[in-house]
């Protein structure tokens, strides 16, 4: 159903290093590049992930209630995505455990702050 999701950078490369290191602990890597805009995904996949400076030139600015959730494979892949937002800039937003039954979830924003998770459904 979704595509790919795209959220605002006010510095490129710095969001890259986070996104490359998210992504990377996911198993995917860049798919789309160039001067303006990164996308990590795999074609054919499931959902990518985008991240641009604003095309009308304003400010990036994080959307109030906005979260994009990641879909961890395992427990323990929530929490080691979890340690690596916070290993390159991101902050957190709350650690990784249960928040429900059969829910897993890790909270944390990329350095520019918008605010993502992983999760896992179905956890024991």
């Amino acid at each position: 159903m979704i595509g790919y999701v795209t959220l605002g950078t006010n510095d490129r490369e710095r969001g890259a290093k986070f996104y490359d290191a998210v992504c990377g602990a996911l198993g995917v890597g860049r798919m789309m590049e160039n001067d303006e805009f990164i996308a990590w995904g795999a074609p054919g996949g499931g959902a990518g992930i985008g991240l641009t400076k604003p095309f009308d030139g304003n400010p990036a600015s994080v959307g109030n209630g906005v979260m994009v959730a990641l879909e961890a494979k395992d427990e323990e892949q929530v929490r080691q995505l979890h340690a690596v937002a916070l290993a390159n800039g991101g902050t957190c937003e709350g650690p990784p455990g249960p928040r429900g039954e059969g829910f897993c979830a890790a909270y944390f924003r990329d350095p520019d702050g918008n605010k993502l998770n992983a999760f896992i459904m179905g956890a024991g």
